[in-house]
């Protein structure tokens, strides 16, 4: 069994934002998977089907950003998944635009979503799917990441989001190794 949390913040006028790419993906995983993310519990907005043949939880946590760790924890206690079980996907400054890197462990990087969830979970030893958002080249952090993509980031942020949704299903067939050595870099 797997939960697979994609990172954001609730409401419309985050839609579109840089910081929301990880719900962006979770709807996309459950469009194609069939999964319908409609109920709440924890906090989150959740929905249960089956990817690669794994039962999988998918949750966008509704706590927004800073709290993401309260609903993941939850999950994760209560439906009893080991962290190596749990895959996180979240926006990463430090990517180029549209690249991807899949992790099997590692810190916050300065993420305050993931700070929230290694502690909540007290490990950091969970898998990620980062999407690359683009170096902010000036002004503040939280402007830029609350910012909208431009529109010419927009096609380049769709592939990404095709690509994450396969690195996951990679993930669960073959294991992070084979997700690392396939996804990291597209």
């Amino acid at each position: 069994m797997y939960l697979i949390a994609g990172l954001g913040n609730p409401g419309k006028q985050y839609e579109m934002t840089r910081h929301n790419i990880g719900f962006h993906t979770i709807d996309y995983i459950a469009e194609q998977a069939g999964i319908n993310i409609k109920k709440l519990k924890f906090k989150g907005l959740y929905g249960e089907g089956r990817i690669a043949g794994e039962k999988v939880y998918l949750i966008k946590p509704q706590t927004y950003m800073n709290l993401s760790g309260e609903c993941v924890g939850e999950f994760a206690a209560f439906y009893k998944i080991p962290p190596e079980n749990i895959i996180v996907i979240n926006d990463d400054i430090s990517l180029e635009t549209g690249r991807i890197r899949v992790r099997a462990k590692g810190s916050a990087g300065g993420h305050n979503g993931l700070k929230s969830i290694i502690a909540h979970l007290g490990s950091d030893a969970f898998l990620r799917v980062k999407m690359g958002v683009g170096a902010n080249k000036r002004g503040d952090l939280a402007d830029y990441v609350l910012g909208r993509f431009p529109k010419e980031e927009i096609e380049i942020m769709e592939k990404a989001i095709i690509n994450a949704d396969a690195a996951v299903e990679k993930i669960i067939k073959n294991g992070v190794e084979a997700a690392m050595n396939k996804y990291n870099g597209k």
